[in-house]
């Protein structure tokens, strides 16, 4: 009988799973963005959750700490400050124990872990792999990053090259609504790269307990960093401690007394501490040492966790009902664009948003470096070839491959046009990076209207960045659905001056 209720209790989440959980679905609360296979865009994307949780993934309400860090970098002083200040707060705040209680990806790994295969136990050699993650921390999210800041705009890295939870989150749940169907004609090695990665990342943590998290994660070892002095999270007494080393033996970490860098304050050892000298930070109530002078005000005490752990339940999902209830209802209110009718010259082509059809016009308003420049603009009547791109300053593909359009558009000179339309979500900071960036570019620079009515008219989906290429005639001649290298670019500009 013992036995049956011992393998009922192995499948039956602990409160920690449960809490795990918990915040999976609130950071992806956005439920209609999986069926409808667009992101959400809403005010709260401003904010960062303390967990790697992809922004493009297409429940997310909240953007990824350590993206929007890396993508900080070239977008001035301010932003820089304010991503570096939520960081802090959640790591002076939280430490690790976000890994270990707030993280989606670490609840992925710890259920693939439970799959009943050989283990591969911790060892010096994984100790030494631990070390990976802070190397990954400094060349990836830093200095790759300020490297390309410099040179053009803050490149992420580690989301570019690495992140497996972005792989998951964002390019699979995006990939596979049949919506985004248009999005594998841009695929290249680099998505074959992250999506081996991936693989390789959810085979492993079904041997090796939370293989990415100990070994790849630059935010766990960003918050490893301030575990020490963190409000939340484990303590040892070392008064009370007689060096049993049952909480390190115990522990599937690479951890070397408890508490350290690489505790991920699951709390899994205070339950096995003899002493009793493992026990939370920042704890309400402390529950004293079950001995029979105590026994009462053990009981009471208890009694008094009860009643907070039953109001917190009640609060958190209270919460996240109320979240799934404001994003599910919070539908942007998206009138059609109104498109001026144009003449339409005999025999030539429909006009439609695919290859081979007639670009339909849109009046947009040109800003620079200063502002909007109260003048207006149609990306289809310039009379000669036409590059329109959909960019955001949010955006860090759209940033990244911004060069490439102003190298072009000087190399090219009057044959061509080069229009960079601006989302109208986060268009405040635009005038500022195109000052600073770009104060001398022949790139004509528009904005879009409110919540991206050309951008939805021209059918591009949720996906951004978004580039056509017009021949003379205002005819569509290459289409790029996500990022576009510089010498595809080229090409296309080349087949449209011979069009």
């Amino acid at each position: 009988m013992s036995n049956i209720n011992n393998k009922v209790k192995r499948y039956i989440p602990t409160k920690r799973k449960l809490v795990q959980l918990y915040f999976a679905l609130l950071y992806n609360v956005n439920v209609k963005g999986f069926s409808s296979g667009t992101l959400y865009k809403g005010e709260s994307k401003r904010f960062c959750v303390p967990g790697i949780n992809c922004y493009s993934c297409p429940g997310a309400v909240g953007a990824c700490p350590l993206g929007s860090l890396q993508g900080a970098y070239g977008n001035g002083r301010s932003t820089l400050f304010y991503m570096g200040g939520i960081i802090l707060l959640f790591s002076i705040m939280f430490g690790r124990l976000i890994c270990g209680y707030a993280c989606p990806f670490g609840l992925i790994q710890e259920l693939f872990y439970k799959v009943k295969t050989p283990k591969v136990r911790k060892s010096p050699v994984t100790r030494i792999l631990s070390a990976v993650k802070y190397f990954i921390l400094v060349f990836l999210a830093v200095i790759v990053p300020i490297m390309y800041a410099f040179k053009d705009q803050a490149v992420p890295g580690f989301c570019k090259y690495i992140c497996p939870a972005g792989t998951l989150e964002g390019g699979i749940s995006l990939l596979a609504n049949k919506v985004n169907n248009s999005y594998f004609s841009s695929l290249g090695p680099l998505f074959t790269w992250k999506f081996a990665l991936l693989v390789s990342f959810i085979v492993g943590s079904v041997f090796i307990f939370r293989i990415f998290c100990r070994f790849a994660c630059p935010l766990g070892a960003l918050y490893g960093l301030f575990n020490r002095f963190s409000v939340f999270g484990i303590k040892l007494e070392k008064d009370k401690c007689v060096h049993c080393n049952l909480c390190i033996s115990s522990c599937k970490l690479d951890i070397k007394h408890v508490g350290d860098r690489e505790c991920i304050s699951c709390g899994e050892c205070i339950k096995l501490c003899p002493t009793n000298a493992i026990s939370w930070k920042g704890s309400l109530f402390k529950l004293p040492p079950n001995e029979v002078g105590e026994k009462k005000e053990t009981i009471k005490t208890d009694k008094k966790r009860r009643i907070v752990q039953i109001i917190s339940t009640v609060v958190m999902l209270s919460v996240l009902v109320g979240a799934f209830l404001y994003y599910w209802n919070d539908s942007p209110k998206i009138s059609k664009p109104v498109i001026e009718e144009q003449g339409q010259e005999e025999g030539a082509p429909p006009y439609g948003v695919e290859v081979g059809n007639s670009c339909n016009g849109y009046s947009l308003d040109l800003f620079d470096a200063s502002g909007l420049k109260g003048e207006k603009t149609d990306p289809t009547k310039y009379g000669k070839v036409t590059v329109i791109n959909f960019w955001g300053v949010w955006c860090g593909p759209c940033v990244a491959e911004l060069p490439h359009f102003n190298s072009l558009a000087k190399e090219y000179g009057d044959r061509i046009t080069v229009v960079a339309i601006h989302t109208d979500n986060m268009f405040d900071g635009a005038p500022a990076f195109v000052a600073e960036k770009y104060s001398d570019s022949p790139i004509v620079f528009a904005k879009d209207e409110a919540t991206e009515l050309y951008h939805t008219y021209l059918e591009c989906g949720d996906a951004y960045p978004v580039t056509f290429v017009l021949d003379s005639k205002g005819v569509i001649s290459s289409k790029f659905v996500s990022s576009v290298t510089e010498e595809e670019l080229r090409a296309a500009i080349e087949k449209a001056l011979k069009e």
